[in-house]
């Protein structure tokens, strides 16, 4: 028997499972209830935010069983036959079904005579069917296929949203899991709920106990420590060139993923200068990154004139973003931001 990933175990039954989508889930729901429902439906989002969950949930609402409900990856089935066979399908009646329910996953994935050969069936179907496409890319899905459907937008969770959906799964499944850890997870994860739990799945499959640290998770990733960051930040904060290369090599030495390095590096460095410009986002950023990241960042975030955290030391890390991955030696474009920042010491 095959083990089942997390992200499937764990995926959302019903609308009030859905985490962070309430601009999707309220007015299906309220469809649902007033029994206005459909017959197109466009859920656009970036990966592994649930835009196929929430399809499945809206199929199985409006009573469609399983032998009603067509899944198609338009990504393979994307010629103009595959389409002309589809809108032959939709006019035979369903199974056991008030509906059948079509689900097209990434459908901006048709080719152009498709799309055409899709037009007049997505138009007027049969009154028993409902359409729901998928896509992350909704700038290359037509406009006249967006003007038949009802467009709903998926936002990208906030990280404290991802990780307590982490650490609710790790409960579940029997964990215990510190709350730096859950948020490094949701870091990884990049705004997707899908790449969250396969990041946890990964640490789960490596862990020793029950009880899931934040080193557990950088060890099993291969994510910099955060100590890392800080130290690099604290280097930088303070004026001391020589530290900050030393903390570099220290980094280098680690084997440590650089280019994670640097993306972490930059977050901080931004939430630093928006902790010290715009404290009317304090609340957001500490609930974003978490109190104890939050405490850490707000001593760096202090105006002082001689500190080194500005602008152009974002700047100067933001274009060593661009030069990594062509650069031989990955801590390279790094050493040179330092030196860009300490040109007189």
């Amino acid at each position: 028997m095959s083990y089942q990933s997390l992200y499937r175990t764990y995926r959302p039954k019903t609308f009030a499972e859905v985490e962070g989508q309430p601009q999707v889930t309220g007015p299906l729901a309220e469809q649902i209830s007033s029994k206005k429902i459909g017959h197109a439906y466009l859920f656009s989002g970036s990966r592994g935010l649930g835009k196929t969950s929430v399809a499945r949930i809206l199929a199985r609402e409006i009573g469609c069983t399983e032998k009603d409900l067509y899944e198609i990856d338009a990504a393979s089935n994307n010629s103009v036959d595959d389409i002309r066979a589809l809108s032959e399908g939709v006019y035979t009646m369903p199974f056991e079904s008030p509906y059948k329910v079509y689900i097209l996953d990434e459908v901006h994935m048709l080719s152009k005579s498709a799309w055409n050969a899709f037009l007049k069936t997505l138009e007027e179907p049969p009154e028993y069917v409902v359409f729901v496409l998928a896509t992350t890319e909704i700038e290359k899905v037509p406009d006249t296929v967006q003007s038949r459907c009802q467009v709903f937008d998926f936002k990208k969770p906030t990280r404290a949203v991802l990780a307590r959906v982490v650490s609710g799964v790790a409960k579940k499944e029997g964990y215990e899991i510190e709350r730096g850890a859950s948020e490094l997870v949701a870091m990884l994860a990049d705004g997707s709920y899908r790449d969250a739990l396969s990041v946890l799945q990964r640490v789960l499959a490596t862990a020793h106990d029950k009880s899931l640290s934040r080193d557990i998770v950088e060890e099993t990733t291969g994510a910099p420590k955060r100590e890392f960051v800080h130290s690099l930040v604290s280097a930088i904060s303070g004026g001391s060139r020589k530290d900050a290369l030393t903390v570099l090599e220290r980094v280098r030495k680690s084997g440590a993923d650089i280019s994670l390095f640097l993306a972490l590096l930059i977050e901080a460095l931004r939430n630093t200068l928006l902790l010290r410009y715009a404290p009317e986002l304090r609340d957001t950023i500490l609930e974003e990154i978490g109190s104890d990241e939050g405490d850490i960042l707000l001593e760096y975030a202090k105006d002082s004139s001689a500190s080194r955290v500005t602008h152009s030391t974002l700047l100067a890390f933001l274009n060593a973003s661009d030069r990594i991955r062509f650069s031989p030696i990955p801590v390279l474009p790094l050493e040179l931001a330092i030196l860009e920042i300490f040109p007189d010491v």
